[in-house]
């Protein structure tokens, strides 16, 4: 009679190409993912939202390999990429694209040699086909006439663009963003919003967008997942995720400054810190706040 093996791990997701199963981790005594499991399916835009230090980009860093998980497993097209070698995690990498906040674009690179810089680096292709490639990358951004100019002839938003350009030179599987909207102005920030969905749908890539902009991420995304507090505290459509009554949930979609995210850093009282002792009562004489006349 066949006995299954309950403890064997569950089967990989087909339409997941990245996938985090009770994954753990932190910094020292700070915990910064307790224990979240998540998918990021195949094709899709997901959005990765929540507080600053709510472990977003730990979310990057662990599916690129910087990071390796504490507990649990990260999972990129099936490969455990906390159990990878280094020769298997290089040739992960090479199918992953990375837009980092503010484009990271080397200076003294001109824009045609940022997005040539991946193909030089990770191919043995001859110039003249490297050319082609680095014109047709810069020509799905808008940016195929600014080929010869530097990092620093050229915009915020333009930069971004060229990092995007350089992010997809590889034609990866995956492409993340952190913080693409960081620093743009209206105009260039829904620019960039557009450019990243329709290269999603027309390369057929996966995308997983970190942001803190509601408006524009909820506008392109297909899957939102919010962290706080090391957990997932929603997750599903951009729809469903506004239907969210969680007070939190609704503190970080309405923009509300009061709510269970404090202002203030948990720490001693002001009294504690400042050594103010309060005021000693004298017997038989009533204070000020008990309306006396003192």
């Amino acid at each position: 009679m066949f006995t299954p093996d309950i403890t064997a791990e569950p089967p990989i997701r087909a339409d997941a190409l990245v996938e985090l199963r009770d994954v753990r981790f932190g910094y020292g005594q700070r915990v910064v993912l307790d224990g979240i499991s998540l998918t990021v399916p195949r094709g899709k835009v997901t959005a990765l939202m929540g507080a600053s230090g709510g472990g977003k980009t730990t979310v990057l860093r662990l599916i690129g390999g910087q990071q390796r998980a504490q507990a649990g497993q990260v999972l990129f097209d099936g490969q455990d990429m906390g159990r990878l070698r280094d020769a298997q995690l290089y040739a992960a990498r090479r199918r992953m694209g990375m837009l980092f906040q503010f484009g990271a674009l080397f200076t003294d690179f001109s824009v045609y040699g940022n997005v040539a810089f991946p193909l030089r680096e990770h191919t043995n292709l001859p110039e003249r086909l490297i050319r082609d490639i680095v014109l047709m990358k810069l020509g799905a951004v808008g940016l195929r006439g600014a080929r010869d100019l530097m990092p620093a002839e050229i915009s915020g938003g333009m930069a971004r663009r060229v990092a995007l350009a350089r992010a997809i030179a590889l034609d990866p599987d995956l492409v993340m963003y952190d913080e693409p909207f960081a620093g743009l102005d209206p105009i260039s920030l829904m620019t960039a919003a557009r450019l990243i969905r329709r290269l999603n749908d027309a390369l057929h890539l996966t995308s997983l967008l970190v942001s803190h902009d509601v408006p524009a991420t909820f506008q392109i995304a297909d899957q939102v997942i919010l962290l706080a507090d090391g957990k997932i505290a929603a997750q599903g459509t951009p729809k469903e995720v506004r239907a969210s009554r969680d007070p939190l949930v609704r503190q970080f979609i309405g923009l509300d400054a009061d709510g269970p995210v404090r202002f203030e850093y948990p720490g001693p009282t002001v009294e504690q810190d400042f050594g103010i002792a309060p005021l000693p009562r004298r017997k038989g004489r009533r204070s000020h706040a008990q309306g006396g006349a003192g």
